[in-house]
């Protein structure tokens, strides 16, 4: 609306210059959190008197309010001057591998990581030991240069100390005026038990420290779990495959079979088929939301020899005619 009816926009339009002071004066009954719950409550009565009444012209808008168009126009004043007031360090991510085997019971692991901080040579001031930054000559200090157009005041960083107030003359041999170092830090991370790809923890209070004595950030150090030769993760299941003998398949068989934490004997069933599941209960993987374990399930597959002694054909054979089975006649080989 202040566009709209800006009085440059509009001359000599009385009712153009009437919207326009409605605008203003809305602008700052609604950006004053104390006047804006008056209006809230009490409607216009709460705010007479309080909200920029009986503007004598244009320009007394601007000298009542200060900022308020320079707020609408790239910001204005103190309020958005960043590098004057405290602000939080950044967070930082960190990927960190583990085995299978990890996941199980946990495990400790020591990270190394850079983050930015104050530096300790210059006491994060940028200006060498024995000197001080001087207030910027251009902004005086404010960080920003206001330009007026028309009726209109714009707000940009300053030129000459980037938004900042200050010029360092003589620059911190460390930090080069910037005032903050990169450092190389160390920490043991415990990884708890059930963890999965993707899974993020949060070290509060880990990540660069804050600007001005803002708060440090965080660590976010995200978990990758390597791939394993004889197991996929299914959630907290496991799945290997077993290779049994087609005489284990046919009569059943206890097999020794591997897990992430050593052997087991698992039980074939009698009759067991290629490409059947056969399952060795809370020797998977725990969740990390509860005490559950999952299990390791096993693709069986059923080794058929490619050759066979004589006794074994002969025996085959007699068994093929007890079940009335049609075979091939007896050759060199079986098959």
């Amino acid at each position: 609306m202040a566009m709209k009816y800006h009085p440059d926009k509009n001359p000599g339009d009385k009712s153009a210059e009437d919207h326009f002071k409605e605008a203003a004066r809305a602008y700052e009954v609604l950006s004053d959190p104390e006047k804006r719950s008056r209006y809230d409550r009490f409607g216009e009565a709460g705010v007479n008197g309080h909200a920029g009444q009986g503007f004598a012209d244009v320009d007394d808008i601007f000298s009542a309010f200060g900022d308020i168009f320079g707020d609408f126009f790239g910001g204005g004043g103190q309020r958005t001057r960043q590098g004057h007031r405290p602000r939080r360090g950044a967070d930082l991510r960190y990927v960190l591998e583990i085995e299978l085997i990890d996941v199980v019971n946990g495990v400790e692991k020591p990270i190394e990581f850079k983050g930015e901080q104050s530096c300790e040579h210059c006491s994060g001031s940028g200006a060498e030991p024995g000197t001080e930054p001087e207030t910027c000559p251009s902004c005086e200090g404010a960080g920003q240069v206001i330009r007026r157009q028309g009726f209109f005041q714009m707000s940009t960083p300053c030129p000459q100390c980037h938004g900042q107030g200050k010029i360092i003359r003589v620059p911190c041999k460390d930090c080069h005026g910037k005032g903050r170092t990169l450092i190389k830090r160390k920490l043991n991370v415990a990884i708890p038990a059930g963890v999965d790809n993707g899974n993020q923890l949060r070290l509060a209070g880990e990540g660069e420290e804050g600007f001005l004595g803002g708060p440090t950030g965080d660590l976010y150090v995200e978990v990758q779990i390597k791939s394993h030769k004889n197991f996929e993760r299914h959630g907290t299941d496991l799945l290997s495959s077993l290779e049994v003998s087609y005489l284990q398949a046919l009569l059943g068989a206890d097999v020794e079979v591997p897990t992430l934490e050593g052997k087991e004997t698992l039980a074939v069933s009698a009759g067991t088929n290629s490409g059947d599941l056969t399952r060795l209960k809370s020797k998977g993987l725990p969740s990390l939301k509860s005490s559950h374990r999952g299990d390791i399930l096993y693709q069986v597959e059923v080794k058929i020899p490619k050759k066979l002694k004589k006794e074994e054909e002969k025996l085959l054979r007699e068994i093929a005619d007890l079940r009335g089975e049609a075979v091939r006649k007896a050759k060199k080989g079986f098959f």
